[in-house]
């Protein structure tokens, strides 16, 4: 039987001795590796030439969708499953838009992530119920209201609490352009503050506080 060779980012020690037991479980998965933040994750993807990477998303220095869209560049390129405890619309579109196959929170039952990383290293894309549901919920709504991935990170950065010249400087777009987002975005959620975009925001869903 060919092991599927996994690789687990988290910069939580626990975490990944948690993971390593439970993962190690099975006949099939070889942990060949271990790493504690995105970059050590990137140099550990070339060593150690995983077929799956287990990524948590909040890391210090490099995070773990930034992580996941240099591991994407890579060749050959393993697949990527985000395990998380976060499910805001920001972190899921942000992790799939960097190239990961799968999406999975912390509290899912050892057996469903067991199936999880089989699909995933078959190629399947692999969801938690709560974040497809979130992804559903997306496509429902009138576009109207919904906030799209740019209008999340301008918002992100609004509740770091940059100026728009400051948010300009980090997407590299203009700050006229960040001023338009910003229209789009009260408009959007219905208020006419910053502070009652991001306090909407967070309400919602759409996007965390560091550290929340």
């Amino acid at each position: 039987m060919t092991s599927i060779r996994i690789l687990i980012v988290d910069d939580h020690p626990v975490v990944r001795a948690g993971l390593r037991a439970v993962i190690e479980s099975q006949d099939d998965f070889l942990v060949v590796g271990e790493a504690a933040t995105g970059e050590d994750a990137v140099r550990q993807v070339q060593r150690d030439d995983p077929d799956l990477v287990l990524m948590d998303l909040q890391m210090p220095g490099m995070g773990g969708a930034q992580a996941t869209k240099q591991i994407s560049k890579l060749d050959p390129t393993p697949f990527v499953v985000v395990l998380t405890t976060y499910d805001s619309d920001a972190d899921i579109l942000s992790a799939l838009d960097a190239g990961a196959v799968g999406y999975l929170l912390k509290d899912a039952p050892p057996d469903v992530l067991f199936e999880s990383i089989r699909a995933a290293a078959r190629g399947d894309t692999v969801l938690s119920p709560a974040v497809a549901s979130r992804l559903v919920d997306r496509v429902r709504r009138p576009s109207t209201s919904t906030l799209s991935g740019r209008e999340l990170e301008v918002l992100e950065l609004v509740a770091e609490g940059l100026a728009n010249k400051a948010i300009a400087r980090r997407l590299h777009v203009s700050e006229a352009t960040v001023k338009t987002h910003l229209v789009h975005i009260f408009t959007k959620l219905d208020v006419s503050t910053r502070t009652g975009a991001v306090a909407t925001a967070v309400d919602q869903g759409l996007i965390r506080l560091d550290g929340s």
